[in-house]
């Protein structure tokens, strides 16, 4: 494969040899226009010194000849014509009826295709300013008119041409000029574009090698240097260094994620092959084996749990996990939750209270808003010491709807703040995981899931020793246009 910097250097020759041919070409074009001036103004200057020497034909007084090749009355003296023969151009002379009364000894070098060609044109000619070109098989002729008088005081009209050759002819010496100087530069440009295209990509191959330093997952928090290397790398280094800073992040809490959850695995494994172990030994009394599959179960179902949160988080990051959007009577749903709360807060000695639930309609998925209430309650009641309050209310406001679980427990350190939808996450870190608080952690991260999968959101305050605020925003159901359809039939979005 081609490289970068190979290819910039081809399509840099390729222009410069462009550019060098349209330059060329409009130099020798100017250069040609410059001759055709140059040989227009010579045809000019010596058609008006031939007709001079016409009109001053007095000083010629030797008798009037006819043009041996002329059988018309003669109009120019023996004299005249071996002055006119002087000039080396072509020189005609025509009479008021067309007739050659003179012609150079330059005509008579052309063929007689070419001479009655240039001499057919002369008789056309009938403008005095202007210099027509006439193509001859071997040449062009810029060709003048003038019109003078004849002894006799008969019309005449002066024809000058002068050859066209060394105008239209591109000279020698520029073209051995331009053959010799288009290699050299050439190659110049190509060296120097494969040199400046090496500079500008030198920064770059840095960077390739910063990057492969990193690649092993080890290096994640090593960064590119951003340097001087341009605006363009600059932003390339920028970019990737974010990239890299992502990466870092996402895989620190894929370790953790996997220590926690190994962590969170081993030690129901540990009890339940223990458990296990106890019930099968046969000098396990019945009761005490009936002790150790109990608590057997317990560790299954726990693990269960645990799974059960592992796979919803996996799926709903994986965006496999549907929501369906019906529309759903929130009060009608905090209310049934407050029931369930107080049966769990009756048996745990916390109370709870109702201020108010205001009426609130949805769309989304009731399994998933009950689960989302269930879980904040739930955590709640854990984390509230017997004597406790908890308080649960529903406000409805233009736009959303707004659930709150507010409690008296144990509270939320502000270091820990940032961390409280972290997976495995628990606040009373102390506390043995086998204590009446246990719980694996992904509660509250499913339920910021919850939340955001129905456009809404999932925040917290808390204050160490004083409780804990949880809110969930869910936005309120648009109204049904008139005439519309009553309710609304599921419809799947991705999380």
């Amino acid at each position: 494969m081609r490289s970068i910097r190979f290819r910039i250097t081809l399509a840099f020759a390729g222009a410069f040899v462009a550019s060098l041919i349209v330059f060329a070409s409009a130099v020798l074009l100017a250069r040609r226009q410059a001759a055709v001036r140059e040989t227009v103004a010579r045809v000019n200057a010596e058609a008006d010194k031939v007709l001079a020497v016409l009109e001053n034909r007095s000083s010629f007084s030797e008798e009037l000849l006819v043009d041996p090749e002329v059988s018309r009355s003669p109009s120019v003296s023996r004299q005249l014509m071996r002055f006119l023969r002087v000039f080396d151009d072509f020189v005609i002379v025509l009479d008021d009826t067309d007739y050659e009364s003179f012609s150079s000894d330059r005509m008579k070098t052309l063929t007689v295709d070419d001479r009655t060609r240039l001499t057919s044109s002369a008789r056309l000619m009938r403008e005095t300013d202007r210099v027509a070109r006439v193509r001859l098989s071997v040449d062009d002729v810029f060709l003048a008119m003038r019109e003078t008088r004849s002894a006799d005081g008969r019309a005449q009209r002066l024809f000058v041409g002068m050859s066209a050759r060394r105008a239209l002819e591109t000279p020698p010496e520029v073209l051995t000029v331009i053959l010799a100087l288009t290699p050299v530069l050439i190659g110049a440009a190509v060296w120097w574009a494969y040199l400046i295209a090496g500079r500008t990509f030198r920064p770059l191959d840095g960077m390739v090698d910063q990057v492969k330093a990193i690649t092993d997952g080890r290096s994640l928090h090593r960064r590119l240097a951003i340097g001087a290397a341009g605006a363009e790398l600059q932003r390339l280094a920028v970019t990737l260094n974010e990239m890299i800073e992502r990466l870092e992040t996402s895989f620190g809490a894929l370790r953790r994620f996997t220590a926690d959850a190994s962590h969170e695995l081993k030690t129901p494994l540990a009890v339940l092959r223990a458990d296990v172990e106890r019930a099968m030994s046969p000098s396990t009394r019945p009761v005490e084996r009936a002790v150790a599959l109990e608590e057997a179960l317990e560790q299954v179902t726990r693990m269960a749990e645990l799974v059960n949160s592992l796979l919803t988080l996996a799926r709903a990051d994986e965006g496999r996990l549907d929501v369906v959007r019906d529309l759903i009577r929130l009060d009608d749903l905090a209310r049934e939750v407050i029931e369930t709360a107080r049966l769990l807060g009756e048996e745990a000695g916390v109370q709870i209270e109702s201020p108010g639930i205001t009426d609130a309609e949805v769309r989304g998925d009731v399994m998933r808003l009950r689960q989302l209430f269930l879980n904040l309650v739930t955590n709640a009641i854990k984390y509230t010491p017997r004597g406790g309050t908890v308080t649960i209310a529903l406000a409805g406001g233009d736009e959303m709807a707004q659930f709150s679980v507010k409690d008296t427990g144990i509270g939320i350190a502000a270091a820990d703040l940032p961390y409280i939808f972290d997976r495995f996450w628990r606040a009373d870190r102390s506390r043995s995981r086998a204590s009446e608080r246990g719980g694996v952690g992904l509660g509250v991260a499913i339920c910021q899931w919850i939340a955001h999968a129905h456009g809404g959101s999932l925040t917290v305050q808390s204050r160490l020793g004083r409780g804990s605020t949880f809110t969930a925003l869910l936005p309120l159901a648009a109204p049904e246009p008139e005439g519309g359809a009553e309710g609304a039939g599921p419809a799947a979005a991705a999380a």
